[in-house]
């Protein structure tokens, strides 16, 4: 038995982990080994670890765990029994852990346009945030894949980071007139057909093709992606969900939680891209240590009500 057992071994996760052991709980964190940004070739905006691969990151972040007193182990969570106090995590190999206390920090898979070759560069030169590695693609040329109304809104937002940028349509409603407008007046590019294929050559991408052949030159290409929380482990616990929508686009689907991480399963906690949709690594990040304040808090409750019980037997005191 732990008094914390985090399923998943990301950013959220090890600082939970991290979080946690440093207040003295016996913690396991239990990682597949497969970041959501496994394919990057860095993670950004992380505060004195700018650039960091995620692999270097999660290598750090265990032997932080690990220096506390907590266990990283290596494997995948498949189901989770039981309740508040006493949960059984069951890992796919058959090995199982007691916990008083569940973190969920892992699960999310990142859904994009089934287009020919587009998942291969996925999180190299197929990007979806500006904010995670535009300044990778800074004055070069960009093409939008739309495929919703928000995609203008995408096209702007790396227009600030490169005058190149155009809007294939692809499978996106014809814009408004007043969006054409603030497009055109940015320089911005529109041109219509459905997207058949990215081009590669040499390992690097160089444009997209539409369906009437006519390839678009390009050096990155930016797709609006719906990151969807997946696992037996969530559907065993009969967590909620709820969908994350940004205009007509399905953003990402997320586990309900309160603003320390609960969700609706008592004793259970949530982190990271599972429960934000927009959390980036440092805010999935400072969402563990929020989360393991949450854990350590409702233990703590446990703790104090346990002693008090067992001060007033012995006092004779009544209960």
């Amino acid at each position: 038995m732990v008094d914390v057992a985090v399923i998943g071994g990301g950013a959220a996760g090890l600082a939970a982990g991290v979080t946690a052991s440093r207040s003295r709980r016996s913690v396991l964190v239990i990682d597949a080994g497969s970041p959501r940004n496994a394919t990057a070739a860095g993670a950004h905006n992380v505060l004195t670890r700018e650039g960091i691969s995620p692999t270097e990151l999660g290598s750090l972040g265990r032997a932080e765990v690990e220096h506390y007193g907590g266990v990283v182990v290596s494997g995948t969570a498949v189901r989770v029994d039981g309740g508040i106090g006493d949960f059984t995590v069951v890992l796919d190999d058959g090995r199982t852990v007691r916990a008083r206390r569940i973190v969920i920090a892992a699960g999310v898979a990142d859904d994009l346009p089934d287009i020919p070759g587009l998942r291969e560069r996925w999180g190299r030169d197929v990007l979806h945030c500006p904010f995670c590695h535009g300044w990778e693609v800074r004055d070069q040329a960009i093409v939008i894949i739309a495929t919703g109304s928000t995609s203008a809104h995408q096209a702007q937002m790396f227009r600030q980071l490169s005058e190149n940028v155009t809007i294939a349509r692809n499978t996106a409603p014809e814009f408004d007139a007043e969006t054409l407008e603030q497009l055109t007046a940015r320089g911005i590019r529109v041109v219509d057909g459905a997207v058949a294929e990215v081009v590669v050559v040499d390992d690097r991408l160089v444009g997209v093709r539409l369906a009437s052949g006519e390839v678009i030159d390009c050096d990155a290409a930016v797709v609006a992606t719906t990151g969807r929380v997946f696992g037996a482990v969530v559907e065993s616990l009969g967590l909620a969900v709820s969908e994350v929508r940004f205009g007509d686009h399905l953003m990402a689907t997320a586990i309900d939680t309160d603003p320390m991480g609960a969700t609706t399963v008592p004793g259970v906690f949530a982190a990271g891209n599972v429960a934000d949709a927009r959390a980036t690594v440092i805010a999935s990040a400072a969402a563990g240590v929020n989360v393991a304040m949450g854990v350590h808090a409702s233990l703590m409750a446990d703790d104090i009500a346990g002693a008090l019980a067992a001060h007033r037997e012995r006092s004779g005191a009544a209960v």
